[in-house]
């Protein structure tokens, strides 16, 4: 099952040009390489005439939703291309640390400690792979294991926002409570990062994409994946991403895996045999 979330903010001074296209190119490609059922697969955008906007609370409950789906053997995909933030962390014993963030169309952030939450509730034998086109997204599965990086912490202060009862767990619970949310290692999270969380990842307007639009990071995967039609790995699939990013100019933008050391040798989006 997948939940593919493009946000492009029409309309806006934060707008964006390739998300939506990216999302849309990884629904193709669940069907048609990786056998995604299409009804297995939801598609949240702020295009124009989008009947469920990819606000905060509509992500969160769609994820919710595939998990409390899952059983053990599935394989969960949410693919993210849009804005990411960093914010100060609230964690005890980390005063100087910044916590990474998505953004959702309406602005109400989903963070590091929201996507633990969310791996902490995997059903046992079943993944699931986060693929984050978006800045700073290294680490966006709290204390999930490095396995390509490095990260770097930034000053960078970002304001808060604040959603009541849809609000991020981060704002909601108070620091002790925010420790429960450990991760389990090894555990079935998989993070793909666009970049490390100190770094920016690259939206291609149509001019400098030769007329069609797209973010760096999931163009690079695009590329991967088409020269390859045999199983790889998801550290194989990182490792040849960054190749392209390089040979392509983006110097400034090293995707990052962050995963258990069995996933990271793991076929991207494998489904065991029953």
């Amino acid at each position: 099952m997948a939940v593919l979330v493009g946000c492009n903010y029409p309309n806006t001074r934060n707008e964006l040009h390739g998300c939506i296209n990216d999302v849309l190119t990884m629904k193709e490609v669940l069907v048609k390489r990786f056998g995604f059922d299409l009804s297995h697969v939801q598609l949240l955008t702020d295009a124009p005439g989008s009947v469920v906007l990819p606000t905060g609370a509509n992500i969160k409950k769609a994820l919710g939703h595939m998990i409390d789906q899952a059983e053990a053997g599935d394989v969960l995909f949410f693919h993210y291309s849009g804005h990411g933030t960093r914010i100060p962390s609230a964690k005890p014993g980390h005063p100087f640390r910044q916590d990474e963030a998505i953004v959702p169309c309406d602005f109400n952030l989903i963070t590091d400690l929201d996507f633990r939450q969310l791996v902490n509730r995997l059903p046992k034998g079943a993944s699931l792979t986060i693929l984050s086109d978006s800045c700073h997204s290294g680490g966006l599965i709290d204390r999930e294991k490095e396995q390509i990086g490095p990260d770097a912490a930034t000053t960078n202060n970002n304001p808060k926002k604040f959603f009541g009862s849809d609000a991020s767990l981060k704002f909601r619970l108070p620091p002790l409570e925010r420790d429960l949310f450990e991760s389990i290692n090894p555990d079935e999270g998989i993070l793909l990062s666009g970049c490390q969380a100190n770094e920016t990842s690259a939206d291609m307007s149509p001019h400098e994409g030769g007329g069609r639009s797209y973010g760096a990071f999931s163009n690079a995967v695009q590329m991967v994946l088409k020269e390859h039609s045999g199983q790889l790995s998801n550290k194989q699939l990182v490792m040849m991403a960054r190749d392209v990013l390089q040979a392509q100019g983006f110097e400034q933008q090293h995707p990052c895996l962050y995963c258990s050391d069995q996933n990271a040798g793991s076929t991207f989006l494998w489904q065991p045999e029953c």
